[in-house]
């Protein structure tokens, strides 16, 4: 099973077209009040051309049903991406794959399956506790967020030993602005740790 590198927070369609060229598995759109928010039709527009074994994951927090309807029908994500929690509140139909987030200090899934790993806060760079992650990840299925960049990634998958990894703030030259070249650094660094486990 490959590691799953997941850039988060596109705004832009070069960025998306350098994240699928450098070989990213997941790209993030997000609907959650932040400086990377887009409107559903954005995330469509931007995300055309990206092939079928790329996944395009709605990253939200807390949405209403009726938000969360919004970005199904306009977006078509193949993921939801939102606080564990949020999905007993909301109708997933079995096209999109559910990704829950629990953050640090939470104790990770009961079932199998895919989720994402996180500081309290999400897009703050914050890096949580590696050594605790790295217990957490030895069930499987963890994507390690938070606080993760093209200078650390490779002691991170070194460390915890996730299913995937996923960032958006490390590869920015500024809040909310994402950088070709970081975003294939990135990944390019996640790629060469990878065969190093």
């Amino acid at each position: 099973m490959s590691l799953l590198i997941k850039i988060c927070g596109l705004r832009d369609k070069r960025h998306v077209a350098a994240a699928v060229e450098a070989g990213a598995g997941a790209l993030g759109f997000v609907f959650a009040e932040s400086s990377r928010k887009v409107t559903p039709e954005l995330a469509r527009s931007i995300s055309d051309a990206v092939p079928p074994n790329v996944k395009r994951v709605a990253v939200m927090l807390h949405p209403t049903s009726d938000e969360w309807q919004r970005v199904l029908e306009q977006f078509e994500p193949d993921v939801l991406q939102t606080d564990a929690g949020d999905f007993d509140g909301l109708e997933v139909p079995a096209s999109v794959e559910r990704w829950p987030v629990y953050r640090e200090g939470q104790s990770g899934p009961a079932a199998a399956g895919t989720w994402v790993y996180e500081g309290p806060k999400s897009g703050r760079g914050e890096t949580v506790n590696w050594s605790a992650a790295a217990d957490l990840a030895r069930s499987g299925g963890m994507v390690l967020a938070g606080g993760l960049g093209p200078d650390n990634v490779a002691a991170a998958i070194q460390t915890v030993k996730p299913s995937g990894v996923d960032v958006s703030s490390g590869v920015e030259s500024a809040p909310g602005k994402k950088d070709t070249q970081l975003i294939k650094e990135f990944i390019s660094a996640a790629k060469a740790a990878e065969k190093n486990l």
